[in-house]
């Protein structure tokens, strides 16, 4: 099994900060692709940002500028440094790997879900 483990969110005024990070642990062979999802509520669940093994990112453009993805590949983690957050950001975010896991089958595991909540 593999699981996928998110920092804890928070509440932050906007134009604050914060980082998340995500850890992922089991029977991992390799991690491939891993990103950030959010869900706000009443809506569905959009990306934000993901990134390769080989370090290439992708945003939304609603992020772009203000939000950067990064990876340590030896400690299967990604991170997500959100910067200039507004309360549109608010949401539910979730962590995303795509994972070749010990018995060579490639499966795409979520993390729990953490809250971050940007007052006005």
């Amino acid at each position: 099994q593999v699981q996928l483990v998110e920092s804890v969110g928070g509440l932050v005024q906007a134009g604050g900060s914060l980082r998340l990070s995500c850890a992922a642990s089991g029977s991992i062979f390799r991690v491939n692709a891993m990103g950030w999802y959010r869900q706000a509520l009443g809506k569905q669940r959009e990306l934000v940002a993901t990134v390769t093994s080989g370090g290439s990112t992708n945003y939304a453009d609603s992020v772009k500028g203000r939000f950067t993805i990064s990876r340590d590949n030896a400690k299967n983690t990604v991170y997500l440094q959100m910067n200039s957050l507004k309360p549109e950001d608010t949401a539910v975010y979730y962590c995303n790997g795509v994972v070749t896991t010990t018995r060579l089958n490639q499966i795409d595991y979520w993390g729990q879900g953490t809250q971050v909540t940007v007052s006005s």
